[in-house]
């Protein structure tokens, strides 16, 4: 799989000292990951974990209100994303405990940077490999690993936004994604004040995707709501 694909993936980082969550996220954008979110308790990941569903989490053992083995067991009750467990301890009970639970990895701090994107990369291609990128709606194809559409034999590019923005709506196929969210997947946290530009998003994506982009069937319009899009054949 083209590792392109992967760095698209949502990685959840939970540490209860900002300091480190702040380096593993700029090691993790330093090397292509585009989507990364931090929380600095149990409570904050189970909250982010249940609204943003990522695909892949780092635990600390270590948190304010718990531990990181607790945690992982209540986010196994509703995703099966792959977890990896970054702590301060290098006891050989917290590992098996940690392993045995179902992780899948096990890391100890300090810890080399480039150890830590090998295990993830490694991790993530395990998890991920029988996922196929190619995404097929009704007048086109969208491919995630290249970040283009093809339709009728020509590759238009995406732009970076628009690459976010049908992310989001991929990952909800068939579901309406709600403007605020829309606006979210593509500025990030604070999102307000970005409708007209959405709108102006869409509008590009319909003419790369759609057949008639006056008439979308892919990339429909829930009015009063958000948008949907409808792969082929679904």
């Amino acid at each position: 799989m083209d590792d392109r694909y992967l760095k698209n993936k949502r990685i959840l980082l939970v540490d209860d000292e900002k300091a480190i969550l702040d380096m593993v996220a700029d090691f993790l954008r330093e090397d292509g990951y585009t989507q990364v979110r931090t929380a600095g308790t149990a409570a904050e990941a189970v909250a982010a974990a249940e609204e943003w569903h990522p695909d892949f989490a780092v635990l600390d053992v270590m948190l304010p209100d718990g531990d990181g083995f607790s945690l992982f067991e209540r986010l196994r009750r509703f995703t099966e994303m792959p977890m990896l467990f970054l702590t301060a301890r290098g006891e050989d009970e917290d590992r098996i405990r940690g392993l045995g639970l179902g992780a899948d990895d096990y890391m100890v701090k300090p810890f080399l940077p480039k150890e830590f994107l090998l295990r993830v990369g490694i991790i993530l291609r395990r998890s991920f490999k029988g996922e196929d990128p190619l995404v097929r709606l009704a007048g086109s194809r969208v491919d995630f690993s290249r970040a283009e559409v093809v339709r009728d034999g020509e590759r238009l590019p995406l732009t970076a936004k628009e690459f976010a923005i049908l992310q989001a709506l991929y990952r909800n196929a068939g579901r309406i994604v709600t403007i605020d969210q829309l606006c979210e997947a593509a500025w990030g946290e604070n999102p307000f004040g970005y409708e007209n530009s959405l709108m102006a998003h869409i509008r590009r994506i319909r003419e790369k995707i759609e057949t008639n982009p006056s008439r979308p069937v892919s990339l429909v319009t829930v009015k009063g709501l958000g948008y949907k899009l409808m792969l082929e054949g679904k």
